[in-house]
C-alpha cells in the first residue's frame, strides 16, 4: 500500500478567511517502509501571513516572496498524492486547504480539474486515531513524540517536511512498528523509486559446529540460582529450574 504522510503551513486558521498555503511537505511509504521519496515545496501565498502564524512555523512573508504560487505547483503535488492513502494529523486542516487552493485553481483553470482530495485519496487522520487509543490524553504531535519515545528535539518550530517526517515515525509507532525493513543497502537505494521491495535477507552459509556456544560461568550460574529462587519464593513454585538439563537447573522442592 502507498501512503503520502503530509503536512502543510498556511498564512493563518481559516481558508474562508482567505488564508492559503505557503508549505507543503510530504514522504511516501509503501508497504510501511519510507522509500526516500519526498514531495517539498514553499509557496507564494498572494498574501501576507499573519503574525500568529509566523509565530509557529516561523516562515515570512520575506521567505515564500520568491517562490512560484500554487498554480505554478499545483499538477506536481497533485500527482505525488493521486491515488494514495494520505496520513495527516488533524487532517481536516490540511485538507481543508489544498481543497480550497484547488477550488480556486479550478475556477481559473476550467480544465482539467484536479480534486477534491477525498474523491482521489484515502484519508487517515492520525489525530482521530490518537484519541481512540489514548482517550482522554493529550494527542498533539509533540505529545505523542514524548508518549512514543520519538525525538523531536530539533524541532523548534513547526515545518511541514519536518512534521510529516515526524508524524511517519509516530504514524508506525502507533500502529505497531515498521513491518517492512530493508537489511542491505541495495534495498535501500530502490526503495527510494516508491516500488515496494520486499525482504532482502543475506543468509550466511555455516557447517554445523561453526557456531561457539559460550557457556555461563559459575558467576552467571550463581545469578541465575537466585533470580529462580527469589521467583519460588514469591510465587511458591519455579518451573523453569525443574529439569536438571538446563543451565543450573535441578529439581524443585
Amino acid at each position: 500500500m502507498r501512503q503520502i504522510i503530509l503536512d502543510t503551513e498556511t498564512t493563518g486558521i481559516d481558508p474562508r478567511d482567505g488564508h492559503r498555503l505557503i508549505e507543503i511537505g510530504a514522504v511516501e511509504m509503501v508497504n510501511r517502509r519510507l522509500t526516500g521519496n519526498r514531495y517539498h515545496q514553499y509557496i507564494n501565498p498572494e498574501r501576507n501571513i499573519e503574525a500568529e502564524a509566523v509565530g509557529v512555523h516561523g516562515i515570512t512573508d520575506e521567505r515564500v516572496a520568491g517562490e512560484p504560487v500554487f498554480a505554478e505547483i499545483a499538477d506536481a503535488f497533485w500527482a505525488f498524492i493521486e491515488g494514495a492513502e494520505l496520513v495527516i494529523h488533524n487532517a481536516p486542516f490540511d485538507v481543508g486547504f489544498i481543497d480550497h487552493e484547488l477550488g480556486m485553481l479550478n475556477a481559473r483553470r476550467g480544465e482539467p480539474r484536479l480534486g477534491p482530495v477525498a474523491d482521489h485519496c484515502r484519508i487517515l487522520d492520525t489525530l482521530t486515531l490518537a484519541r481512540d487509543k489514548h482517550p482522554g490524553q493529550r494527542n498533539s504531535l509533540d505529545a505523542l513524540c514524548k508518549r512514543y519515545e520519538i525525538d523531536n528535539g530539533h524541532r523548534v518550530l513547526h515545518g511541514a517536511l519536518l512534521d510529516a517526517e515526524i508524524l511517519a515515525d509516530v504514524y508506525l509507532a502507533m500502529t505497531g512498528g515498521q513491518t517492512l525493513l530493508s537489511l542491505d543497502a541495495s534495498a535501500s537505494a530502490e526503495g527510494r523509486t516508491g516500488e515496494s521491495q520486499g525482504l532482502a535477507i543475506r543468509r550466511l552459509s555455516l557447517s554445523p559446529g561453526q557456531l561457539r556456544v559460550v557457556p555461563p560461568d559459575e558467576a552467571e550460574l550463581a545469578a541465575h540460582r537466585a533470580k529462580l529462587a527469589r521467583i519460588r519464593e514469591a510465587a511458591g513454585e519455579c518451573r523453569w529450574d525443574a529439569h536438571p538439563g538446563l543451565p543450573g537447573g535441578e529439581a524443585s522442592p
